[in-house]
Order: structure tokens, then C-alpha cells, then sequence
């Protein structure tokens, strides 16, 4: 398992913290191996990324704020580019440039990515690029491309994200909900054996009354 995670989120003030509270061997420890460099997702990683509709973008103003910002869009518009590049079309938005604006001169991110049905959230700190649409056009073409089609918006720029680091966090006080999708998905499944069982009375119903018409007409042919 790569240290580089700890490596960027542990300050020494952390590592105190987690020496005190007895987590330090769970966590801090990794901080006694190399830092190994920038981590690759794995299979799951690359395949949970590409299955989100949203997630919250970190940045850092130039007096040294945290601003976070939500990042939505239909599912799969977040995109895996490579073992550790990701990136996404940047849809219009209410124009104030904050998050573009702290690129400029902090290209550093992290990314909480969220999962609410399966209680499933991952951690990822990189290093984001912006890449004008005159610059790369078949880029921003490639990321507004989704299962469902072709993302109508109008985006003018796409950001590419070096990956460094990613993190799987606990589900612990993540309480599941689920959007009309997930929930249209679960009401088919549940429905479908109802409809087999509907469906198989159905044919029943439909022989017996042939059966019980075939026996009327010998019946009639008798008399």
C-alpha cells in the first residue's frame, strides 16, 4: 500500500494527535515508509470515479482559505483519462471564477467523492490544469461525452487532474439516499419477478379459457 497519501495529509501536529489517541500505528506509521510518489488507481478506483454524478472540489485561496465547490453533472461526466489523471468538462456556473482563480496560482485540489446508496466515499488530492477550449478541442470533446450521449453545455474549458493521492474512507454517518435513477433501478428489480409471476398466470388464464372453449364446442357438437 503506497505511504503517499499519509505523506500529504499528516502534519506533525496530526501524527501528535494520533500518537495520543492510540491511531498512530493504524495511521501515522506509514510516515516511516518512503514516500513512493504519486499514486495509480486501481480497478476500483478508476471504476467508482467513472460511475459518479457529482462530487466536492477543494481549492485554496491565495491568503491561504479553503473554498469548496460542488461539482455535478449526469453520470459518468467525470472522467478516468489514465492510471492517475482524471478530468472534467468545466460547465458554465455562476461566474465568479473562485475555484479557476485559485488555480492560477495554487494548482493544488482535493476532491471528496461521494456514493450515497452504497455509503462508499474516496478521497483524491491532485493537481489540476486548465485547459482552454481553443487549446484542446478534441479534450473537451472527449469529456463531454457521457453513456447517455453528448453533454449539451456549452463548457469552454476543460481541467485535467494529476492524481497524487486517494483514500477510502469508512461509511461511518453517511446516511444512504438514493436519486430517481437509482430508485427507478431498484423498483424494476423488485417488480420484475411480480411481472413474471403476473405474466405467467396471464398465459395460465389464456390456456384454460381455450381449453374451456375447446370443451364447449365438443360438447355442443355432441348434443
Amino acid at each position: 500500500m503506497s505511504s503517499r497519501y499519509a505523506h500529504i495529509a499528516f502534519s506533525p501536529a496530526a501524527v501528535e494527535r494520533q500518537r495520543e489517541s492510540g491511531s498512530f500505528t493504524i495511521y501515522g506509521s506509514k510516515l516511516d515508509q518512503p514516500d513512493t510518489g504519486p499514486m495509480e488507481f486501481d480497478s476500483r478506483a478508476q471504476g467508482f470515479v467513472a460511475s459518479v454524478d457529482s462530487f466536492f472540489l477543494s481549492t485554496v485561496t491565495s491568503d491561504g482559505w479553503p473554498y469548496i465547490q460542488h461539482r455535478g453533472g449526469p453520470r459518468g461526466f467525470l472522467h478516468v483519462l489514465g492510471p492517475n489523471r482524471i478530468g472534467f468538462a468545466d460547465l458554465p456556473g455562476n461566474q465568479q471564477f473562485v475555484t479557476l482563480g485559485n488555480l492560477e496560482t495554487n494548482n493544488r485540489v482535493s476532491l471528496f467523492v461521494v456514493d450515497y446508496p452504497t455509503r462508499t466515499r474516496l478521497k483524491i488530492y491532485g493537481r489540476a490544469h486548465v485547459v482552454d477550449a481553443d487549446a484542446d478541442p478534441a479534450l473537451l470533446q472527449q469529456l463531454l461525452e457521457v453513456p447517455g450521449g453528448i453533454m449539451s453545455a456549452k463548457a469552454q474549458r476543460s481541467i485535467v487532474i494529476d492524481v497524487e493521492a486517494f483514500d477510502w474512507n469508512c461509511a461511518r454517518n453517511i446516511t444512504p439516499r438514493y436519486d430517481k435513477e437509482r430508485m427507478d433501478e431498484s423498483l424494476a428489480l423488485a417488480r420484475r419477478p411480480l411481472q413474471e409471476q403476473i405474466d405467467s398466470l396471464q398465459a395460465d388464464v389464456a390456456r384454460l379459457a381455450a381449453e374451456n372453449e375447446a370443451l364447449r364446442a365438443r360438447v355442443s357438437n355432441n348434443e
